[in-house]
């Protein structure tokens, strides 16, 4: 199937989880991480949820990764060029919430995207290739190329991955690991 049927798709598939159904998800993505090996990374990258999206909360996430000491990055979206700038995010950063609904920082000091040794990419559903579906502006393909060459990716999402995404490009980047409810 192609992105533009899968966007759809899957989007409507999000809206419809129950809240229940979402804290279940959280929970078996949330064990998951907390039994990954982060003893040799340092700068992870993590996204801020869209709520009116119903994306995964990634505050507890954020939270136990603090607690390891771990320097969490951030991003602010410019749409006219669709790329992303990154901020260190602290317990005192504050947020501002744009007009599609993402929480972006206002007062985060600035971070070099080649200092990111992890990033937490989201995705509305993937394939057994690892590559993704996102909302299709190509943000984090963009980012994803930016960063070194031995950066780590994991995508979360909520779905287990499909077979195959048909129409996938050159400027796909698959991710390293997928992380869905088991």
């Amino acid at each position: 199937m192609i992105k533009k049927e899968l966007r759809k798709i899957y989007k409507q598939k999000r809206k419809e989880l129950t809240q229940e159904q979402i804290a279940g998800f959280q929970q078996s993505i949330e064990a998951q991480i907390e039994r990954l090996d982060f003893s040799k990374i340092q700068n992870i990258h993590i996204f801020l949820p869209i709520e009116k999206q119903k994306e995964i909360n990634t505050y507890p996430i954020i939270d136990f990764l603090q607690a390891k000491g771990k320097n969490i990055i951030i991003s602010k979206s410019n749409f006219k060029d669709n790329t992303l700038t990154h901020f260190i995010f602290k317990k005192d950063t504050l947020l501002e919430v744009n007009n599609y609904g993402i929480p972006e920082p206002v007062n985060a000091t600035p971070f070099e995207v080649t200092e990111i040794d992890l990033v937490f990419v989201p995705l509305l559903i993937s394939d057994h290739n690892n590559y993704r579906v996102g909302y299709g502006k190509g943000f984090y393909d963009r980012f994803l190329s930016e960063c070194k060459s031995t950066i780590k990716t994991i995508g979360l999402n909520f779905f287990k991955p499909i077979d195959k995404i048909s129409d996938t490009n050159a400027y796909d980047i698959p991710l390293d690991i997928m992380i869905y409810p088991k």
